[in-house]
């Protein structure tokens, strides 16, 4: 389906919406299947409309801001699951693809591209450094219409349990100005007996 979509489209990372809409034009004009319709290869043709299909598919994740936070997410947790370091773990992967290149869209699984396992460095160069906070990746989460609505309904309810309490108290204090509310229990059971002994 399809690999990398910035390395599809051959942008880094951190390009802009502009960047990625003229990456996937010249992408495009380059592997349209009606530019190639007329080609006597059968296999020209179908690698062009492959091209083409992993180019939309890439700006369409890319250009929209939803899916492309979702993306960038993937590639950063699927980079937690380490590198492919270790010749037995290469050519298991290597012999469980087929001959034809496969791609699973970075999702934590080694991409076979020309005979290895690639992998997305982590962000911020891996190693010990990239273990600290991912400040980004919380002011996505905290920024988003869910949380932010669900955070407003919560401290509708807090204040709302704030105010009841303050104004249950204050109507006791006018219902009952200069007794606690001990003395008032008193006085219920003293009238309790006062009823019993009738």
């Amino acid at each position: 389906m399809g690999g990398d979509h910035y390395q599809t489209l051959g942008l880094r990372q951190d390009a802009t919406k502009a960047e990625v809409k003229a990456a996937f034009r010249r992408r495009a004009l380059r592997d349209h299947p009606d530019r190639h319709a007329h080609s006597p290869d059968a296999a020209a043709r179908a690698d062009a409309a492959r091209r083409f299909r992993l180019a939309s598919d890439a700006y369409r994740v890319l250009s929209d801001d939803r899916l492309r936070a979702e993306y960038d997410l993937r590639i950063r947790s699927s980079s937690f699951y380490g590198r492919a370091s270790s010749s037995a773990s290469a050519s298991a992967s290597a012999s469980a693809s087929s001959s034809s290149a496969s791609y699973d869209y970075g999702y934590g699984y080694g991409h076979r591209r020309g005979g290895g396992t690639w992998r997305r460095p982590p962000p911020g160069g891996g190693g010990a450094a990239s273990a600290g906070f991912d400040w980004d990746l919380l002011l996505k989460s905290v920024t988003r219409r869910g949380f932010l609505i669900n955070l407003g309904f919560a401290s509708v309810l807090l204040t709302g349990a704030a105010f009841l309490d303050g104004s249950i108290l204050e109507i006791w204090k006018m219902n009952n100005s200069g007794k606690s509310f001990e003395d008032a229990m008193e006085s219920i059971e003293k009238v309790k007996i006062q009823k019993g002994n009738r």
